[in-house]
């Protein structure tokens, strides 16, 4: 009884928390022609239910794919029409087509927050509750500490609740097919993943840990036996569930290859804004795109994208245990970040969600990277006048964390000891240095304050008029080299062998 009643507090002082946050600005809030991703949300839901299908994904006089023109896979355009349909009932004039466009009110914020809010409830907080509870190991208190770190994580809340999307739905639906695998119900988490693909593409970053698992699994139950009947299973599961999502656009093939075209806009370019990953990172010392053609660039960053993100899924592909595939979930959506093509900046919370399952495992670890995370972000939230969520949300994240998860204690630097790769290192190479763990946590302190002094910076100070780019370059290439970092970190533990207290709780 004192454990779901621990359960439900945290439960509730997340939406509590996310309710506030939804309470200031949103993207693009009175700036026009434009607006912002709330307005794209809201444009969608005007267009979903206006037209026929048919036209959906195709640019009409009534459809303008150049004023946020549909891109996402068919289950975010149902969505939209099921939203639109709500809103349809409470006030026409949110979704009226054309008179629509930029449509601001007090009422309307309040019915799209509602909207968010009610997706997190519906399939993102279940998960995270459930996961807490059965794939944490340790007491009540750390599994309700770890429920309550998930579920305040700031770059989540800040993106859905402050810049405005439905974040929560893809993630949560992926979290829902790694609850499902790390239960044993591989049916039911091919599904699961299935409709976090379909709701977004970007859920492509955490394929192929799924694939390599799944398919591990069934070479090891024997591919002549119940390994191939699984792997039956699991195939018709997926097929399934792909064509009832995509089964009104399947009767005309142009139908289908259009949604497609949408999905993978190839031609926007390598990278837009300050993103903090390899190219544009990079691009302030080499001007790539210069360099290159635009060809080159899908194929270079397709190919550094599969060099970096294939050994970590072929070793759960070799070792298909839970621990592996939460690590691979790590390393995979990392290289996707720091390599793929034509990356966003919030693209980084695909590798923040398998961060947050391994707070138990690796809490020093996984705040810092978590810190970086939101970090990472600070541009858009200023640009979206979300500076004050941004500094009470983070800071209070951090001393929850640290406190909850007592991640400075003594304990903690057993986790950062990557599993004797050290010790391992020094026997080959006499030469290889001494490793100290208490020079990375003086490393994580002068990261914290480097990236607190940068978010004053940001806001305090003007930058060089001919340096207009100053901040937003400095915090993503300082987020740029921690999420490396942590990409290097979490793929050394995971060719090396977990230590005892791991490998009892992720067997």
């Amino acid at each position: 009884m004192q454990t779901w009643s621990l359960v439900s507090i945290s439960v509730l002082l997340a939406v509590v928390v996310r309710w506030s946050v939804s309470l200031n600005s949103y993207s693009g809030a009175g700036k026009p022609p434009m607006f912002g991703d709330y307005e794209a949300q809201r444009h969608w839901q005007e267009v979903t239910y206006n037209l026929p299908l048919q036209q959906w994904y195709f640019n009409t006089t009534d459809n303008d794919l150049n004023y946020w023109g549909l891109d996402y896979p068919p289950l975010t355009a149902y969505h939209s029409w099921l939203c639109a349909y709500v809103a349809k009932l409470i006030n026409p004039e949110w979704v009226e087509l054309h008179r629509s466009r930029g449509f601001e009110s007090p009422a309307h914020k309040l019915f799209m927050r509602a909207t968010v809010l009610v997706t997190d409830v519906l399939i993102y907080i279940p998960a995270v509750v459930l996961y807490s509870f059965f794939l944490t190991g340790g007491s009540t208190k750390k599994r309700v500490s770890v429920l309550l770190s998930i579920l305040l994580y700031p770059g989540l809340i800040l993106i859905d609740y402050g810049h405005f999307q439905y974040n929560g739905v893809s993630l949560g639906f992926a979290l829902w097919g790694i609850l499902a695998l790390g239960l044993s119900w591989d049916m039911l988490g091919s599904i699961a993943f299935s409709l976090a693909l379909n709701y977004k593409q970007m859920e492509l970053y955490h394929a192929l840990p799924f694939f390599c698992y799944l398919l591990g699994k069934c070479v090891k139950a024997g591919l002549l036996g119940r390994g191939f009947m699984l792997l039956v299973r699991i195939a018709v599961a997926v097929l399934v569930t792909f064509a009832l999502c995509w089964l009104p656009f399947l009767a005309d093939p142009s139908q289908a290859l259009q949604v497609v075209r949408r999905i993978f806009p190839v031609a926007r370019g390598l990278f837009e804004d300050k993103v903090a990953n390899t190219w544009c990172s990079l691009n302030t010392l080499i001007k790539i795109r210069s360099i290159l053609t635009g060809d080159s660039q899908l194929y270079l960053s397709l190919a550094l994208t599969l060099l970096a993100a294939l050994p970590s899924s072929i070793r759960v592909l070799m070792k298909p245990t839970f621990w592996h595939f939460k690590l691979a979930l790590v390393n995979s959506s990392l290289a996707f970040f720091l390599f793929s093509y034509q990356v966003h900046e919030k693209s980084i919370l695909l590798a923040a969600l398998p961060v947050c399952l391994l707070l138990n495992e690796f809490p020093f670890m996984s705040i810092w990277f978590l810190q970086a995370s939101t970090f990472s972000m600070l541009p858009l939230f200023l640009k979206d006048g979300l500076l004050v969520p941004y500094t009470v949300t983070s800071v209070g994240y951090l001393f929850l964390t640290v406190y909850l998860l007592s991640t400075l204690d003594e304990s903690s630097e057993e986790e950062i000891r990557f599993h004797g790769f050290w010790a391992s290192s020094r026997k080959g190479m006499p030469c290889f240095p001494h490793y100290n763990p208490r020079l990375i946590i003086w490393v994580f302190y002068i990261s914290i304050a480097l990236m607190a002094v940068l978010s004053i910076l940001s806001v305090a100070l003007e930058p060089p008029t001919h340096l207009p780019d100053l901040f937003p370059v400095l915090v993503s290439t300082t987020a740029f080299l921690q999420f490396l970092g942590t990409f290097i970190h979490f793929n050394i533990v995971q060719f090396n062998e977990p230590s005892k207290k791991n490998q009892k709780k992720n067997k």
